[in-house]
Parts: C-alpha cells; sequence; structure tokens
C-alpha cells in the first residue's frame, strides 16, 4: 500500500477551495490534516470538506509548520505574502505548492529559489494551465522540433470585461498589480515553455488605468468600485530574447475588444506555427503549398496523446504529489517561474519610467 502524504493548506480561501483542496481530495495518497486562514471559519469550513477526521486548524502558518509530521504545504494565500510563507514552509522542511504568481517581486523569488536549494526542498509554482490537454499536445510538438526555431510569440491574456472584484485583487500592495500579474503570468509562463526559453535580454511595457475608473461599468462579477481599483485595468508588454526571439505579451481585465483569449499562446517558427485561438492549431508549408490543421485532442482523437479525461488542475495535482513521492523534479520549476516574475517586474518597471529594462546577460 503507498504511503499517504500529509498536507497542510496556508490560505483557505477561493483558489484553495476552487483548485487545490479538490484536486487534492481525489488523490488516494493524500491526506490533508491541516488548515490555515486568518479567518478562522474558512480554515474550518475546509477543514470539514476536505480534511481528515483529525485535521487541525490555525490561525497562524508558525503554528502550523511546528507539525513535523506534515511533508507538503500548499500557499494560497495573498500575492505579497507568498515569499515569507513559502521560504518559513521550506525551511521548517516541507515541500512547497505555491499559487502563481510566485512573488510579487524578483527579490522575493530569487529568496525562494534560494530556499528551496538550500533547504533541498522541492517549490512549485501554481500554473496549471500547462497541464491542458492542448498545452501538453502543443508542448510535444515544440519539444520535437516540429516547429523548427520559434523566433516569434504572442501570450494572449485579455478579457473584454471580467474584473474580479471580491478578495484583494484590486488591492496593490497585497495583489502587486492587476491583469498583467494575475493572468498575464499564465500566459507569459506557458510561452516561454513552450519556447523553452528564459533568457530575456531587454522588455518595454505600458500599463493602463483607463476603464477601471468608469462607475456602474458592465462586468462579469457585478461593477467594481472604481476608488479601490487600485490596480492597472491592461498591460502589454515587449520582450527580446538573448537569441533575438521576440515576444508580445497583452493582458487586460476590461478592454474594449472583441478578440477575447486568456491563458493562450500563438507561436510562429521557422519550420511551422500553432495557436489556440479557435482550439489548437498547427499551420505550415508542405509540397509548396500552404496547410493549417486542427487538431483532435478529445479521446477518440491523435494517438499520439492519451485523452485523459483528468482536468488541468487534477493532474498538476496529481504529477507534483507523484513527484514528492518519487523524488523526481516538479514540471514547473522554480527557476523557470522566476524568470517569469522577473519579466512581469520589468513590464511594470519599463510602464513606470518609459525607458526599457535591461537584464544581465546570462551564463
Amino acid at each position: 500500500m503507498s504511503r499517504k502524504v500529509r498536507v497542510g493548506i496556508i490560505g483557505c480561501g477561493g483558489i484553495a477551495e476552487g483548485k487545490h483542496m479538490p484536486s487534492l481530495a481525489k488523490l488516494e495518497n493524500v491526506e490533508m490534516v491541516a488548515f490555515c486562514d486568518i479567518i478562522k471559519e474558512r480554515a474550518e469550513k475546509a477543514a470539514v470538506n476536505f480534511g481528515i477526521k483529525e485535521a487541525k486548524i490555525y490561525e497562524d502558518y508558525r503554528e502550523l509548520l511546528k507539525d513535523e509530521t506534515i511533508e507538503v504545504v500548499h500557499v494560497c494565500t495573498p500575492n505579497n505574502s507568498h515569499c515569507n510563507i513559502s521560504v518559513a514552509s521550506l525551511e521548517a522542511g516541507k515541500h512547497v505548492m505555491c499559487e502563481k504568481p510566485m512573488a510579487i517581486s524578483s527579490d522575493e523569488g530569487k529568496k525562494m529559489v534560494e530556499a528551496a536549494k538550500r533547504t533541498g526542498k522541492k517549490l512549485t509554482i501554481g500554473y496549471q494551465n500547462r497541464f491542458r490537454t492542448d498545452s501538453q499536445y502543443l508542448h510535444k510538438v515544440c519539444s520535437n522540433g516540429d516547429l523548427g526555431e520559434i523566433y516569434y510569440a504572442k501570450a494572449h491574456a485579455i478579457r473584454r470585461r471580467a474584473v474580479p472584484t471580491w478578495g484583494v485583487f484590486l488591492d496593490e500592495e497585497k495583489q502587486g498589480g492587476g491583469p498583467l500579474i494575475d493572468i498575464g503570468t499564465h500566459a507569459l509562463d506557458l510561452t516561454l515553455w513552450m519556447m523553452n526559453n528564459y533568457k530575456p535580454q531587454v522588455v518595454m511595457g505600458s500599463t493602463y488605468h483607463k476603464l477601471g475608473k468608469k462607475k456602474g461599468a458592465a462586468n462579469a462579477w457585478g461593477s467594481w468600485d472604481p476608488e479601490k481599483f487600485q490596480v492597472e485595468d491592461s498591460a502589454f508588454g515587449f520582450i527580446k530574447m538573448e537569441n533575438g526571439a521576440t515576444i508580445v505579451l497583452e493582458s487586460s481585465w476590461a478592454l474594449n475588444s472583441l478578440d477575447e483569449d486568456e491563458a493562450k499562446c500563438t507561436l510562429c517558427g521557422t519550420e511551422g506555427g500553432s495557436d489556440m485561438k479557435e482550439g489548437l492549431r498547427i499551420n505550415g508549408e508542405k509540397y509548396s503549398k500552404l496547410y493549417t490543421e486542427k487538431v483532435a485532442l478529445d479521446s477518440d482523437g491523435v494517438a499520439f496523446f492519451s485523452g485523459s479525461e483528468e482536468s488541468a488542475a487534477d493532474l498538476e495535482a496529481r504529477l507534483w504529489i507523484e513527484a514528492v513521492i518519487n523524488d523526481t523534479a516538479p514540471i514547473v520549476a522554480p527557476e523557470q517561474s522566476l524568470v517569469v516574475t522577473e519579466i512581469l517586474e520589468a513590464i511594470y518597471q519599463s510602464a513606470e519610467t518609459g525607458e526599457p529594462v535591461y537584464f544581465k546577460k546570462s551564463n
């Protein structure tokens, strides 16, 4: 019988309740044994719904970390607390799954990577869009070299009107930014992963707070309060990599555009291209003719992909726990997530100063 991995949840709000805890609950080799939240009632509710019978409740994460039987911690708190909690958890001997974004600054992200190396514990970041069926397939295509050298890409995270009005999403201090750090981070992570390119050279960025000033605006989750809308409503970045490749990153919670896409990418290579606009499409040239192929990704589709019914969140959780049990590297490496954080920070910095941000040449 396989051993049970004892997991503690720090932060029992929406992302924990909607993603982390339901996915972990489906795994027979996991026990959720401790729940922590600054609102005690949330932790109590989570324990009832997802915990073992003897699950413990905490209001201070430092008390949870004293439990030496807890092997894994999931950090599902506001962005500005990711670094401190993750570092403390690693130093307490826990493996850490931290919800995205990694941190609100590159300095904090570096502290997390350094703590993982220093302690020998595993650290990963919750970029679940890598685990979608289309993403998994496209990554195989890219890894196989079918697109050739990918030298131009777009990272898409555009919502027409879908501003999250609950929690701390509009709080600049706790969130660290708006749609760029919230959903732009997913699109950028996906794009860099497909390109297998983590060496930025220079970044230019623009951020806008235009529609967030409007009162009574149409919105998927009800009108926002302009007085509380402290972050940008859209942001855009131009990223040039050391090898000359270019990435355009677009993100918005509110933009007058019908071209809506989220956590998707467009790739252009020397041998072919791809996009996720209308399902997964591969394009190229063959026998002096252009072709566009829409990839079938259901269970009866392409033989070279298994067509699992497992959701992206469920697959992410399962592979993470398997990495802990088997002592293998997690799919989302913290060093990769740090580059995402560095680029996002550079876009914000460039938008503020009006100047490009240059990176030190990598070794």
